[in-house]
C-alpha cells in the first residue's frame, strides 16, 4: 500500500510515471516517506509512523471497518473486502472530515492574517454556528472526552514544531470551541475528534493535496481492518446478516411512542 500510495501522489500532482521501490530493510513509515516528495523525509517518517497507527482502527462501528468485516463475513478475499471499506471511506461524511478541519483553520488563519486572539476566534466561533455552519473536528458520535488519537497528534506537533501558526491555531481552537459548544448546548460531545489536527501535521510537512488525506487515512486504517479479517477467519465467525424491520413493526414502534405517558 505505500508503494500503490506513493506512486499515485507523484504521479497525480508531479506528473511521474517511473514507480517508488519499497525497501524491506526499511520500517513502513520510512519507506511511504522517503518515497513521497516530501522535504523533511526523517522527520515525516515519524509523522508517518505516527498517522497509520493511529488511524489503523476505531471501533467496528465506523463504516469502513464495518464494511470490511461486512465483506470479509461472506469469505470475500481481503482485496475486495478492503476495497469495499476504501469505497465507504470515499463518502465524504466518513473521509472527507480531516479536509474540511484544516480547511476551516486556514480560514481562520486567513481572515485575521494571523492567528487570531483568544476573544477573536471567540467571537468567530459563535459567527459560524449563528450563521448555520458547524465547525468540523470537533464532536463525536461516541467519544465524550477529548480523542486520544487527537491529543497524540497535538503532542506530536508542540514537540517537533510549537511556532507553526497552524499548530499554535489548532492548539487556541481546542481551548476556544468546546466552551462555545457547551454554551450553545447542542453538541453531547463538544471535544476534539482525530480529524481537528490531522491534515494540519501533512500539510506542515509539505503534503498540501487535500483530496489525497483520504488515502493516507486508507494507508492506516488497512492495518487494523486486516489484522479483524484475519481474526474474524480464525475464529470462524458466521456471515453477517442484521435483522429486518417491516413497515408494519416501524408504525407499532412509533404508535406506542406517540401514547401518553
Amino acid at each position: 500500500l505505500p508503494v500503490i500510495a506513493a506512486s499515485i501522489y507523484r504521479m497525480k500532482y508531479f506528473g511521474e510515471s517511473k514507480k517508488p521501490k519499497y525497501n524491506p530493510k526499511q520500517d513502513y513509515g520510512l519507506n511511504f516517506a522517503r518515497m513521497m516528495k516530501v522535504p523533511d523525509k526523517k522527520g515525516y517518517a515519524e509523522l508517518a509512523r505516527l498517522y497509520f497507527i493511529l488511524h489503523s482502527d476505531h471501533e467496528s462501528g465506523n463504516v469502513s471497518a464495518h464494511t470490511m468485516h461486512l465483506v470479509g463475513s461472506a469469505l470475500s478475499d481481503p482485496y475486495l473486502s478492503f476495497s469495499a471499506a476504501l469505497n465507504g471511506l470515499a463518502g465524504p461524511l466518513h473521509g472527507l472530515a480531516n479536509q474540511e478541519c484544516l480547511g476551516w483553520l486556514i480560514e481562520v488563519k486567513n481572515k485575521f492574517g494571523r492567528v487570531p486572539t483568544r476573544d477573536e476566534l471567540y467571537k468567530f466561533a459563535w459567527d459560524t454556528l449563528n450563521s448555520g455552519h458547524v465547525i468540523p473536528g470537533y464532536g463525536h458520535a461516541v467519544l465524550r472526552v477529548p480523542d486520544p488519537r487527537y491529543m497524540a497528534q497535538l503532542e506530536f506537533a508542540k514537540k517537533r514544531f510549537p511556532e507553526d501558526e497552524l499548530v499554535r491555531l489548532a492548539e487556541l481552537v481546542f481551548d476556544v470551541v468546546p466552551q462555545v459548544l457547551k454554551e450553545q448546548g447542542k453538541a453531547k460531545n463538544p471535544a476534539p475528534n482525530v480529524d481537528a489536527i490531522s491534515g494540519t501535521l501533512q500539510y506542515y510537512y509539505g503534503v498540501r493535496e487535500f483530496d489525497f488525506y483520504t488515502v493516507l487515512f486508507g494507508i492506516g486504517r488497512a492495518l487494523g481492518v486486516t489484522a479483524n479479517y484475519v481474526w474474524a477467519r480464525a475464529l470462524g465467525q458466521p456471515l453477517e446478516r442484521p435483522k429486518s424491520l417491516t413497515t408494519k413493526m416501524l408504525e407499532d414502534v412509533v404508535a406506542k411512542a406517540a401514547q401518553p405517558a
